[in-house]
């Protein structure tokens, strides 16, 4: 294993989370705060990685990447290069695959907000930022921290959606899984054992410290929903 398939992991990770936690936030608050007849719906579909085996929505995702389709024409005339098993696209399937565990713990914590506090700060003429940053965001900010931890976490542990859709291309798109993956299939088992107890150790310390920092909401995350 070399330097490339490290900082490759920690790039997709890091960029796959900062996007969840730009783009979950709303749709928690819409999930914990609606009452459309679509809320089932979307909820579905937010949480469908949590049981779609992730080669099914890998293999998906391939198709929906290919060069003849309309996404995968438009990526082509933008930048040059196919989509499919490029970079991109394993940050697009990354949020995809990773986003219940963004979503759900935050739709818990915004369910425990009460709406009186809301309604008192808008009726003082606070907007809907001032709420957000003033209110929301410091009550629910171990929620935050935990949905941040669990999406990086899953994202580092990703297989088959990456397997997929990026291949097992050095220094491109071969990360950590599909390197534990390359060195099991070359009978290295030295190298296996050290990403695998790697993985290991890593997976157990996040979990370690998100129960100890705040174990209601993380547990809520795969229980209670």
């Amino acid at each position: 294993m070399t330097l490339d398939v490290l900082t490759i992991t920690l790039k997709l990770a890091s960029v796959t989370t900062l996007i969840l936690l730009l783009l979950s936030p709303p749709i928690a608050w819409w999930l914990s705060r609606g009452h459309s007849w679509s809320r089932s719906i979307v909820e579905a579909v937010v949480a469908l990685p949590l049981v779609l085996p992730p080669t099914v929505l890998g293999f998906y995702l391939l198709i929906f990447f290919a060069p003849n389709t309309a996404l995968g024409q438009f990526w082509q005339a933008l930048t040059g290069s196919p989509l499919s098993f490029s970079f991109s696209a394993l940050v697009i399937g990354s949020v995809i695959y990773s986003i219940p565990f963004v979503v759900q713990p935050l739709q818990s914590a915004f369910q425990q907000i009460p709406i009186g506090i809301l309604e008192s700060a808008a009726s003082l003429g606070a907007t809907s930022i001032d709420r957000f940053f003033s209110i929301v965001l410091p009550m629910c900010k171990r929620s935050f921290i935990t949905a941040g931890c669990l999406g990086f976490a899953h994202t580092v542990g990703e297989f088959g959606v990456v397997l997929m859709i990026g291949g097992n291309i050095p220094g491109e798109t071969q990360v950590l899984s599909i390197a534990l993956f390359d060195s099991v299939e070359r009978l290295n088992f030295a190298e296996a054992h050290a990403v695998a107890g790697g993985l290991l150790v890593f997976s157990l310390a996040v979990l370690i410290s998100l129960y100890r920092l705040n174990p209601a909401d993380t547990h809520s995350s795969w229980v209670s929903r």
